[in-house]
This record gives C-alpha cells, structure tokens and sequence, in this order.
C-alpha cells in the first residue's frame, strides 16, 4: 500500500537538538532541587513533559509529586523552551528535512509533526522552521491537545483525522525515540521508522519494535519508495 501520510517528531527528529530540549528540563528540574544527569533526561524525550517531569522527579526519590510542583518545574520548562526556540542561533531544521518534505508534497503525500511538548513551545518553533509558511507541513498536534501523549497513538490518530487519512497501512511514524516507535507500533502504522541521529542511539532504537531504522530523513524517500 502506497504511503498517504507520514507523521514526524520535531526535537532530534527533524529539528536539530545539541542535547538542548535535555539540558533544559535538567535546568527547570534542578531550580526545584531534583538533579539529573543529560542521559537520564535524554530518557524521557519524547513523552509528555509533566509526565516525564514526575518520572524523573520519582526516580530521584520523591515519593509523590504534587500536580502543582508538577506544573511549577513545566512552567519553567517552557519559559525557557520558547526562549531559546525564539532567539537560539542554532536553532534549525536537520539537513534535508525541508526538501523530503518537498518532494513528499510533490507525490501527494500528507505530512503531519507530533510532538511531547505543548502548543505553547510548539508555535514558535514551527515558526522558526518556516514549513507551514512555505507549505509543506499540512498539520502538527502536541501533546497537550490529545488525551494521551506518547508511547500512546492518540496524536497519531488525530494527525489522521486531520488529514483525511482512515487506513493505518498508508501511514507512516518517523522519530529518534523509544516512544516514537512504541507511538508507531501501538497505533499500527505500517511503517515505524527510528531515526539514529537524535536522542537515542541505532543500539537503543534496535530494542523497541519498528521497520526501518535510518541516519537521516532523506533517507525515508527511499524507505516509502518515494522517486
């Protein structure tokens, strides 16, 4: 079944990431006394962010978070999320992502981002990137605005929604996450593709389920069968 849609992550995936989405939740949670390491907080990427807050907040011996601590260390997450996606100079799309984007466009093919963070950090990343400006990104959905955010499909089934699409054999999850996959996987998409370059390493991508593992997005074309 030919490819009708195809549902990226943004951080790692298709937007350049120096470890900067870990190094700033490692800030926010340390102004609020809980230290963690950039490994420790590269494994959480993808989720939620108050869901990974909580978790990290946990496994550093906090018994019971409070929604409310929760919500102060997301917070300050986002303030300085939106600051360093507003001004940051090295903030910028991975090589190649716009053009396979281009070329997808040009064979009729949907393109949706999803994304663990909120809308709040989204809108003005998406308007750093320029896609929805030059048109080639159809829709993105955050994590804030389905019922569940990864490793559970909802933003799947909405970018689905959202763009016509109805039959999961013509859908295809591309990110650098073990959520991703387990997003893809968990939702059914007949492609579930891991990107190496971001947060998680081919090693760790090759232990959750998924099709195809590449470097780099242009390399998808060729995965779908996009010439």
């Amino acid at each position: 079944m030919p490819v009708e849609l195809v549902v990226f992550d943004l951080a790692g995936t298709t937007v350049h990431d120096d470890n900067d989405v870990p190094r700033v939740l490692q800030h926010s949670l340390q102004r609020f006394d809980v230290a963690i390491s950039l490994k420790e907080a590269a494994k959480v990427m993808g989720i939620p962010k108050p869901v990974a807050i909580r978790q990290l907040a946990v496994e550093k011996g906090m018994t019971d978070p409070k929604e409310e601590w929760v919500n102060d260390v997301h917070q300050a997450f986002i303030k300085e999320m939106i600051h360093f996606y507003e001004s940051d100079a090295s903030v910028r799309e991975k090589d190649g992502v716009s053009q396979t984007f281009s070329k997808l466009k040009s064979k009729g093919i949907k393109i949706a981002v999803d994304t663990g963070f909120s809308r709040e950090i989204t809108a003005p990343l998406l308007l750093r990137m320029g896609w929805e400006q030059n048109d080639l990104l159809d829709f993105s959905v955050t994590s804030d605005e389905v019922p569940h955010g990864r490793p559970f499909p909802d933003m799947i089934f909405k970018s689905m929604a959202l763009t016509g699409v109805s039959q999961l054999n013509h859908v295809a999850k591309v990110g650098d996450t073990a959520s991703d996959m387990q997003e893809g996987t968990a939702a059914g998409c007949k492609w579930v593709i891991g990107i190496t370059s971001g947060a998680y390493t081919r090693e760790e991508l090759t232990k959750e389920k998924h099709t195809h593992l590449v470097h780099s997005i242009p390399e998808i074309l060729s995965v779908l069968e996009i010439y």
